[in-house]
């Protein structure tokens, strides 16, 4: 059914191009482009005996040129970034040319928050809009006219949250509410890889983020607090009882604009003390800083140098058990009624290792890539433009998340987040 481009080869690219292989009926042929060719042809070897066609092909995804050329050499259907959300906007730019429709699993942020240009639209917006995280959706909503006049969809932030956690918003509003009044979404990684610090996702994004002030929407305006202030207790269905920390989420964003009336939205995620006392260590000394330094000579920047020496988040697979629990609490109106809602899954480490080899942090993000992926390939999402996942029917979505991996639960009764 269709030929597509998947930018990056990294854990999450790696999950999302197994499970365009199990889908060979809607992914017939895949080109895999990454900066370094040797581990795409390492993944293309490992899968090259099914159905799906696979080509590999080196790209620095930095360069607009450059993937357009690829683009016009290959002609695919979709471009998958799954690449760094830095390269958002080159891979956008790329396909708005080539007139190609385009996905990604996270908003654009730059990788160098210094740059006077970038520096001088971010603090207005720090201004107009009330929180200061690096990444923000504005970047990418700025193409939608364009996208719109190029008869073209992109599709942005198609993993689990952003993205899942989005279609379990739009199937609640659709389903379950009439009004609702306030969003919970928890994130919950019960899994323990043995080290003493590791991050799940690229370290460099997961520290930025984690170490950010955190913010949520609450009747109609951002409230913004002190990183890690927020701090909640709650019992999670099959991991038990963990500490979670209120942080600002991309996804919180685009739901206050797409979701009539709601008053307030937060985002918690779980920490176990280990990884903030390390994490804090390495801010109190400068490991996490975006800006260059100079070393013997050269200018290194320390949260990269950081990056180096850490696990590799692809490397923790073997070694990761426990379970993963996210999903997102509902409180509003139906018929009349007050009601509560809790829609979440629950993925097992070492099921996904099983499977595919990867920890189910990769897995959770990899899957939703390729489930959006297929909502384009087959016309069940198709409106020329630039979307966040809940602007596009649930269904056929949630459909494919009990298909594909990612078997959604619900509870009527939940307990909510004080």
């Amino acid at each position: 059914m269709g030929r597509v481009l998947i930018i990056g080869c990294g854990g999450v690219a790696s999950v999302a191009i197994h499970k365009c292989c199990q889908n060979s009926e809607v992914f017939e042929e895949i080109i895999i482009a990454s900066r370094t060719k040797a581990k795409c042809d390492a993944l293309k070897e490992k899968l090259g005996d099914g159905r799906t066609k696979i080509e590999t092909v080196q790209v620095d995804a930095d360069q607009k040129e450059q993937v357009v050329a690829l683009i016009k050499s290959c002609r695919p259907d979709l471009v998958m970034n799954i690449a760094l959300p830095y390269q958002d906007l080159a891979i956008m730019e790329a396909c708005l040319e080539c007139r190609v429709n385009y996905m990604d699993t996270a908003n654009y942020e730059p990788e160098n928050t210094d740059d006077p240009e970038w520096r001088a639209v971010y603090e207005k917006r720090c201004r107009d809009e009330g929180f200061s995280a690096y990444f923000d959706y504005s970047w990418q909503w700025a193409y939608r006219k364009k996208f719109e006049e190029a008869g073209i969809t992109a599709l942005l932030g198609s993993g689990f949250d952003p993205g899942v956690t989005q279609a379990y918003c739009a199937y609640a509003l659709k389903h379950e509410f009439d009004e609702i009044d306030t969003i919970d979404i928890l994130d919950c990684n019960g899994g323990d890889h043995g080290y003493a610090f590791a991050t799940n996702f690229n370290p460099e994004i997961n520290l930025r983020e984690v170490s950010a002030p955190g913010s949520y929407w609450e009747n109609g305006r951002w409230v913004e607090v002190p990183p890690m202030s927020i701090k909640r207790e709650y019992e999670f269905a099959q991991v038990g009882k963990k500490d979670m920390y209120l942080l600002h989420h991309e996804e919180i964003e685009s739901l206050a604009k797409n979701i009539p009336g709601v008053k307030r939205i937060r985002f918690f995620m779980t920490f176990g003390q280990s990884y903030l006392d390390h994490m804090r260590c390495l801010e109190d000394v400068g490991m996490l800083s975006t800006t260059p330094v100079s070393f013997e000579g050269r200018d290194i920047v320390p949260i990269q140098f950081l990056k180096a020496l850490l696990p590799d988040p692809a490397s923790l697979g073997p070694r990761t058990k426990g379970k993963t629990n996210i999903g997102c609490i509902f409180t509003g109106r139906k018929d009349g009624r007050e009601k509560k809602y809790y829609l979440y899954n629950v993925c097992d480490h070492q099921e996904c290792y099983r499977e595919v080899g990867s920890q189910a942090i990769s897995y959770t993000t990899g899957v939703p890539a390729m489930v959006g992926a297929m909502m384009l390939l087959t016309g069940k999402w198709n409106k020329p433009g630039v979307y966040t996942v809940e602007e596009f029917d649930p269904d056929p979505y949630m459909e494919a998340l009990n298909k594909w991996g990612l078997p959604w639960q619900e509870s009527r009764e939940p307990v909510l987040v004080e």
